[in-house]
């Protein structure tokens, strides 16, 4: 296992939406022992595939409750509350930036697990909260892009100033 250097905000790869994982193979698991460990290096609750540099459909996370790891290959959020949540995010390729973001309060995400086996999974506060900000990644969102104008305007010079350290 090794840790991966965390793409920072003003990376191109952060933009781009990630492929479908067609395959589990050596490569796949040995990325996934690797997004955990950069996760946690991080002091990370999440990271996505896009963050270190891979376009594949990949996310890494810690369960709120039990602090234990998982794991989702090729999610895909298949409901989403109508109730909704305001609540602080951050972000690793975000460093320092913290924002009010609103989310579903509940989520329902399918994909698969690291052995192949398909899964679904509901969560509710938090636990939601991080994988709609993770499947976000995979689709070239960044938190950020779900502020209001008024709010991005604030975190204008925060965000131009990350941007250029990149």
């Amino acid at each position: 296992m090794a840790t991966r250097m965390i793409q920072k905000y003003g990376s191109e790869v952060l933009r781009k939406r990630a492929q479908e994982i067609e395959e589990i193979n050596g490569t796949v698991l040995t990325l996934v022992k690797d997004m955990k460990e950069t996760m946690h290096a991080s002091s990370g609750v999440g990271l996505a595939g896009n963050q270190v540099g891979v376009l594949l459909r990949i996310i890494t996370f810690v369960y709120p409750e039990t602090q234990k790891d998982g794991v989702l290959l090729n999610p895909e959020i298949v409901y989403r509350s109508e109730e909704r949540e305001l609540g602080e995010e951050g972000c690793l390729s975000i460093p320092e930036i913290y924002a009010k973001v609103e989310r579903s309060r509940e989520v329902l995400v399918k994909g698969m697990n690291e052995e192949g086996e398909k899964v679904t999974m509901e969560a509710q506060g938090f636990l939601a909260r991080i994988l709609q900000h993770e499947i976000d990644h995979l689709d070239g969102i960044l938190f950020v892009d779900r502020l209001s104008p008024s709010r991005r305007l604030l975190l204008g010079g925060k965000l131009k100033k990350a941007a250029s350290q990149w």
